[in-house]
């Protein structure tokens, strides 16, 4: 089976799916490391580092990370969606 095969998908529920099973892990991980890193440091960055880092500064930190994942994700995915 080729990979497009494996990972081809019409509903956005599939998608979702494809994404909680890592198929896109490999590719949109590197993404989100360094631009979630680079969000951090720009947004929250001073903050973390003066010590005043509430929980909401770290969910702003996740969703840093999270947002650009799902945005590679979906970039990933989209030219093996069938129609």
């Amino acid at each position: 089976m080729s990979e497009s095969q494996q990972i081809s998908w019409a509903t956005w529920g599939e998608a979702c799916a494809l994404i909680a099973k890592g198929a896109t892990f490999r590719t949109a991980s590197k993404i989100a490391l360094v631009v979630g890193t680079l969000l951090t440091a720009i947004n929250q960055g001073a903050v973390i580092v003066g010590g005043d880092a509430t929980a909401a500064t770290w969910l702003r930190a996740v969703a840093n990370y999270l947002i650009p994942y799902a945005v590679a994700s979906l970039g990933y995915l989209a030219p093996f969606r069938r129609r």
